[in-house]
């Protein structure tokens, strides 16, 4: 996913999405220790993203008064 749909998302959704990338990750790791991955690249890109979506969570939100 961009980082354009990411930023559109509240934080509820952003949330809801990392449990999914990180259910996706863990199904990555199992295929390929069984020897089955066969997209290498895919696990790359998952951790990629769940890193954006933490960078996003971390961040203080726009609009917001201190």
């Amino acid at each position: 996913m961009e980082l354009k749909q990411l930023r559109q998302k509240s934080a509820d959704e952003l949330k809801s999405h990392l449990l999914d990338l990180h259910k996706e990750q863990f199904s990555l790791r199992m295929q390929k220790a069984t020897g089955q991955l066969t997209k290498t690249h895919d696990a790359r890109r998952v951790r990629r993203e769940i890193a954006r979506v933490n960078t996003l969570l971390g961040q203080p939100q726009s609009g917001k008064t201190k």
